[in-house]
């Protein structure tokens, strides 16, 4: 009496993961950057779920709040550099951490979440759905965000 199992993969199609998105709030603050910014891309990414599909956009959306609390250990604070190129001759811009942290903290947790998403169209579409606020105060309840602790 041996019974035949059928091992299925259970793919998901877009309207099945759109239909089960939900919206978490993170807070920030005391979190080490990079150990926090690849929680927030696995939670975008929809790998939290066990209904994980690579091709489809079943991830969720993250609210990020107390941005500017967020710390980086060692030596980074002193040597870490965010460069740009402004599209003219000479036109390299380096910004140290400590002048973003003052001017854009949102900025730092968005530029480290990005690196740790694949480079394609769909990890474009997910990142629309990380909302980063400076301080402890956002404007998303419509969404009906549930806090969750990392």
């Amino acid at each position: 009496m041996t019974q035949s199992r059928k091992n299925t993969c259970v793919l998901l199609t877009k309207e099945e993961a759109h239909a089960a998105k939900k919206w978490f709030v993170l807070d920030a603050s005391g979190k080490t950057l990079g150990r926090f910014a690849s929680e927030v891309a696995k939670i975008l990414r929809g790998k939290h779920k066990v209904t994980f599909t690579s091709h489809v956009d079943s991830g969720d959306g993250v609210v990020v709040i107390n941005a500017d609390k967020i710390v980086v250990t060692g030596a980074k604070e002193a040597q870490k550099v965010y460069h740009y190129y402004t599209g003219s001759m000479g036109g390299l811009r380096e910004i140290p951490y400590r002048v973003m942290h003052d001017r854009k903290p949102d900025y730092i947790i968005r530029h480290a979440v990005k690196g740790m998403m694949p480079k394609t169209r769909l990890s474009e579409a997910q990142m629309k759905k990380l909302r980063i606020f400076a301080g402890d105060k956002h404007g998303m309840e419509s969404q009906q965000p549930v806090v969750a602790s990392i």
